[in-house]
């Protein structure tokens, strides 16, 4: 792991960023730094830093803004009771980030540069941790393609850098508030042998329409079904999704290469069979869904993400109708896996599987 030079600014003053942390919102402020890396073919990984927040210089033939060569990640650092600032899980997103690397044609960062990236970055502006309830610091690593060339092929030139926003509530409001979800047969978010399963923009802009096409029809987000066959779920625009059953199991669609391996998703799986709970991972048509929510078999469907954390569907829709999900209300697996989640998160319950790490 290599040493990170410490470049500290002014930044904003208190009063504006104590106005900020009052209504954070999710993902439209920034803290007043960010870490930086370079990396260029001849010279490997160098320059690491801690620098003030300020615009990138991107030379107009940049590979990223042609080709769309980038990854990113997405992790959160949690304030406790006694003052301390703890980090979930990111290790697993270190590895997924290499993984998406890997797949984009990146170089990939090493495990301890990134975990030294975020920690340097929220020890410098841990004052933009906000304290609230369920409020938390989000941070947004990433790695572009900054090679001057129009040429088709893998960057020579990249710029990794962390940048952190205070956040409340991914959708808003106060406590947990269910969400509709649109499924379209229409479009798709990836193809087998595609970029599915690594977290980069490109999927995220295939999601954009279809996000659209959610939102005109009231539904807060919007869910896919495969690019082959087009009848298996898959995940949501940005969440990874649960189904609980009358008869205590809890099934998720099975991991393939167009769907991302959610950090939160894999957490929750740990939780729910330490709670006793028959898991499992497999395909799950859409029809077959509808059937279960229907017929009363399928009694919670749940979202999950490091953004919106866990949270309740009320209702599934497509063009064809509606199909509520326990009257609306959020459901007692639900409820008891988020509370799980967020008392380690926010360090209310023991953490029996060293998913915390302590940063300041």
């Amino acid at each position: 792991m290599s040493t990170f030079t410490i470049e500290s600014g002014s930044g904003r003053s208190a009063t504006v960023r104590e106005e900020i942390l009052a209504d954070p919102g999710f993902g439209s402020n920034f803290s007043d730094h960010m870490s930086r890396i370079d990396w260029t073919a001849e010279e490997g990984w160098h320059g690491h830093r801690v620098e003030p927040y300020a615009p990138f210089v991107l030379d107009p033939a940049s590979a990223v803004l042609h080709y769309a060569q980038e990854a990113f990640e997405g992790l959160k650092a949690y304030s406790h009771s006694n003052g301390s600032v703890w980090r979930f899980r990111a290790e697993v997103n270190a590895e997924r980030f290499q993984r998406s690397c890997r797949r984009l044609g990146l170089p990939e960062l090493p495990v301890d540069d990134f975990l030294a990236s975020v920690d340097e970055l929220v020890r410098i502006d841990r004052e933009w941790l906000p304290r609230g309830a369920e409020q938390s610091l989000y941070l947004r690593p990433f790695m572009v393609a900054v090679s001057p060339n129009l040429s088709v092929k893998p960057a020579t030139r990249v710029t990794y850098a962390v940048i952190a926003s205070p956040s409340g509530a991914y959708f808003g409001g106060s406590g947990v508030q269910p969400v509709d979800i649109w499924f379209t047969r229409d479009f798709s978010r990836a193809a087998p042998g595609g970029t599915g399963a690594a977290k980069c923009g490109g999927n995220y802009a295939a999601s954009m329409l279809a996000q659209r096409e959610a939102e005109a029809h009231g539904c807060s987000q919007v869910g896919f079904v495969d690019a082959t066959e087009h009848k298996y779920v898959e995940e949501l625009g940005g969440m990874n999704l649960f189904v609980a059953t009358a008869d205590g199991a809890l099934t998720t669609p099975a991991l393939t290469d167009t769907i991302l391996e959610g950090v939160t998703r894999s957490a929750v799986i740990r939780l729910a069979r330490d709670r006793g709970l028959d898991v499992s991972e497999r395909r799950i048509t859409l029809d077959e869904l509808y059937e279960g929510i229907d017929s009363g078999r399928v009694t919670e469907v749940f979202a999950c993400g490091t953004a919106a954390v866990i949270t309740p569907v009320a209702s599934l829709r497509d063009a064809a109708g509606e199909h509520v999900v326990n009257g609306r209300e959020p459901g007692r697996v639900t409820l008891e896996l988020r509370r799980r989640l967020t008392d380690i998160q926010y360090g209310l319950q023991p953490d029996p599987h060293g998913w915390m790490h302590r940063i300041a």
